[in-house]
């Protein structure tokens, strides 16, 4: 049975977007996101004023770690409640692409091929190995 939501993110305060959805989903039901970066995705979905739909919010660290998951380890973005993947495609990912980084998004990567299309959004700061803002492609 999944956890319940965090103190910190209660009362729930983001309309278009649901604990469940944002859950880790390796059923820890940990939902470790941070309030900010829920507040930024809140802001982004009205600008988009289309749904959004996360394939993947938080992640533990054990879930992260899965290969099958993740090559980024017990400490990828998704660990840090600061990371989504939208499923989105095309023109939709085109559109949200010129919305994120005016809103602070500072990672954005794509994966537009097949049916597992997505846009990872972040807004981790700079750091040395990780220069922001930077898009890529899986």
């Amino acid at each position: 049975m999944p956890s319940a939501v965090p103190a910190v993110l209660t009362p729930w305060r983001w309309p278009h977007f649901t604990p469940d959805e944002l859950r880790c989903r390796c059923g820890c039901g940990r939902i470790d996101m941070a309030p900010d970066f829920l507040d930024r995705l809140e802001r982004l979905r009205a600008a988009f004023d289309r749904p959004l739909t996360v394939s993947s919010g938080y992640r533990c660290p054990a879930h992260n770690a899965n290969p099958l998951v993740s090559h980024t380890g017990e400490c990828g973005p998704h660990t840090t409640g600061r990371a989504v993947d939208i499923r989105i495609g095309r023109g939709d990912a085109y559109a949200l692409n010129a919305l994120a980084p005016a809103l602070g998004f500072t990672g954005i990567g794509f994966a537009q091929k097949g049916d597992a299309r997505f846009i990872h959004l972040d807004d981790l700061p700079d750091a040395p190995d990780q220069p922001r803002p930077t898009v890529w492609s899986y």
